[in-house]
């Protein structure tokens, strides 16, 4: 059986960040900007599953890391999703800079 490459992967990984971070950085939308978080926490996935496959075949310690990775990212696109809808409700829109004039 062929296994992949680790540089194969990690290209992969890298690209998947930097669209996250372009996504992050470029973005207005609240909704987007929240995607491409959860891109850039799916790249950490990626590399934690790859070095994991190929420098400790015998141990889970990445997948173990992955796991609880994903688990973090479920609870902030909860909290996060719910801020946002508050924040379309009092202000009816999600664009950043619409919502930096917000009142205390």
């Amino acid at each position: 059986m062929n296994s992949i490459p680790l540089t194969h992967i990690l290209f992969v990984s890298t690209a998947l960040f930097f669209i996250g971070m372009y996504g992050l950085f470029t973005r207005r939308n609240l909704i987007t900007m929240l995607m491409s978080i959860e891109l850039i926490l799916n790249s950490v996935n990626i590399n934690f599953v790859a070095f994991n496959k190929y420098m400790y075949p015998d141990k889970l310690n990445g997948v173990f890391f992955s796991l609880f990775i994903i688990t973090v990212a479920a609870a902030e696109a909860a909290v996060a999703i719910a801020i946002i809808i508050n924040l379309y409700r009092s202000h009816r829109s999600i664009d950043v800079e619409d919502t930096t004039e917000m009142k205390y």
